[in-house]
């Protein structure tokens, strides 16, 4: 049965209950000045200077802030998985309601056992030849089908479809999800690596996960994993955690990209790059086309030019025009010729005329026959008493030699 208080209960707000808390913390001397020893994990330095880190064990963990005073005079470089002890106070962080650690020194205890067995099977692969630049395979320009081997709930999956459908949605993705944390995870990873390149046969595969402590990461440090990376027969790109963040797998991978975003980048062309490539060959080729029909045509016209000088027709218009320039000089030499021969005629005519007897006779001239005929030269030939018939330019009459010396005969 329930008992009801006959005084009201205090209510508190989260606010008061945090500060109250924060007091009791804070009151308690062994947790103003206590040392704590655990291994480093998610560290965080933000511009401020401040650092942010977790302290953790086999069995739990304890958030530390460090103010930016303090970390200038640190003498070691902090780092995850490092074993350290950490001394200060402990008290309540309000907003969120934390109680964490508020370290004024830190000191090196020896690295961690998680980075010491990572640091021993780097050393032992790398030996080995397995992170030899050699074997690194070239990614294709133009991947037609990618894999993608991650945790099918994480922000990791949702970041890299997001990033292959934005820069490149012509490629076909294929998901072999995998835990990506935890015991079950490498041998996972394995299988999905192997199903990919026994099935699939993607032209590239994209190992991922989001971020987080060295613990959360610890499946990429496996051997398994980093021998079925070098394994694939298709190049694989690892994107794990964050920039900072390094394992085997990324050693051992073809390509390490800092995050699963940038993973999908490095795999893929951009979009908008190709397209401005492409309108780039589309512009040189239309001048290329453009220059060669130019050229083309310059060709046909003289190859033209030059037939037309050479075909029967131009050789029929050039025997032509020279036909009519023979013509044209046959006429000019008949024509002289002509005028020659008329003039030779008009000169061998007025020769004649002055020898025709006619002309002789108008001027006072006479032709003397005997009656017989016979014409008279000389006046030896003519006796007294011979007839004889005179001829004048306008007639003829007869005489009777009447006086003259008789001739011999």
């Amino acid at each position: 049965m329930t008992q009801f208080s006959l005084f009201p209960q205090p209510m508190w707000s989260v606010k008061e209950l945090n500060s109250y808390v924060r007091d009791l913390f804070e009151s308690d001397e062994l947790l103003q000045d206590l040392w704590v020893e655990g291994e480093i994990s998610n560290l965080s330095r933000p511009s401020s200077g401040h650092m942010y880190f977790t302290l953790k064990d086999e069995s739990a963990a304890l958030r530390c802030v460090m103010w930016r005073n303090d970390v200038y005079r640190l003498k070691f470089t902090p780092r995850d998985g490092m074993l350290v002890q950490a001394h200060g106070s402990l008290s309540v962080y309000e907003v969120s309601g934390q109680y964490q650690l508020y370290a004024a020194e830190l000191r090196p205890a020896g690295e961690g056992a998680l980075y010491q067995e990572f640091l021993r099977l780097k050393e032992r692969l790398e030996a080995e030849g397995l992170f030899d630049p050699a074997r690194k395979r070239p990614l294709p320009p133009f991947p037609a089908v990618i894999g993608v081997v991650t945790s099918p709930t994480g922000a990791a999956l949702r970041d890299i479809l997001n990033t292959l459908s934005r820069r490149y949605p012509l490629a076909e993705v294929v998901i072999s999800p995998t835990p990506v944390q935890g015991i079950e995870a490498p041998p996972a990873i394995v299988q999905a690596l192997d199903k990919l390149n026994r099935i699939v046969h993607p032209d590239v595969i994209l190992l991922a996960r989001g971020g987080g402590s060295i613990e959360d990461l610890w499946a990429f440090n496996d051997e398994l994993v980093a021998r079925a990376i070098a394994a694939s027969s298709a190049p694989v790109i690892t994107g794990v955690g964050h920039e900072t963040d390094f394992t085997i797998a990324d050693f051992t991978s073809d390509l390490r990209a800092p995050t699963p975003t940038a993973a999908a980048e490095l795999a893929t062309p951009n979009r908008s790059d190709l397209v401005a490539e492409l309108a780039d060959i589309e512009r040189r080729l239309d001048e290329l086309i453009l220059s060669r029909l130019f050229q083309n045509r310059q060709a046909f016209e003289a190859a033209q030019s030059r037939l037309a000088m050479r075909s029967p027709e131009r050789t029929l218009q050039t025997y032509r025009q020279r036909l009519d320039e023979l013509l044209h000089l046959m006429d000019v030499s008949a024509s002289h010729m002509l005028e020659l021969k008329r003039a030779s005629f008009t000169s061998l005519e007025k020769r004649i005329a002055a020898l025709n007897p006619d002309s002789v006779l108008k001027r006072g001239y006479a032709l003397v026959r005997r009656s017989s005929g016979g014409l008279l030269a000389s006046a030896a030939q003519v006796s007294f008493g011979d007839e004889l018939s005179i001829q004048m330019h306008d007639g003829e009459f007869s005489v009777v030699v009447s006086d003259g010396k008789e001739g011999a005969a």
